[in-house]
């Protein structure tokens, strides 16, 4: 009787302690729609080559911008907004693309947003983690 007890909370254990963990990745994947992004947050590794697939659901072209650290835009995403970008793709509707570019070294929170003109207004905006790489990594 006990011996059942005891290998279910073993498992429910090692439930626990992965649920707890932070999942960083080289590989994610982004659906752009009108006007948004799924997931709308996502966590890469610093300094890391990072492969993103990215699909446009939507029916007009959508863009994934990362801002620089530290930058964001005003009420929408415009000119001035240009030369603090960290690093940008774009996709037409229907289009899928995979695409790698390196993580910033600096670990933070990034704002993401779409730069064609009023969808980041509309709400298309995210947010992307960049977390120091573990030292056993």
């Amino acid at each position: 009787m006990r011996k059942p007890f005891l290998i279910g909370l073993f498992f429910i254990l090692i439930l626990v302690l992965s649920a707890c963990s932070t999942t960083s990745s080289t590989n994610i994947s982004v659906k752009m729609t009108d006007f948004s992004y799924t997931p709308k947050d996502v966590s890469i590794l610093a300094g890391k080559e990072i492969t993103l697939n990215i699909t446009n659901d939507g029916k007009v072209e959508h863009e994934f911008v990362i801002m620089k650290p530290g930058m964001t835009v005003g009420d929408d995403f415009g000119p001035e907004d240009e030369e603090n970008i960290y690093w940008e793709v774009e996709a037409k509707p229907g289009e899928t693309k995979q695409v790698t570019f390196t993580a910033p070294t600096e670990p933070g929170v990034y704002q993401v947003v779409c730069g064609t003109p009023g969808h980041f207004m509309a709400g298309m905006g995210a947010k992307l983690t960049v977390v120091k790489q573990e030292p056993n990594s």
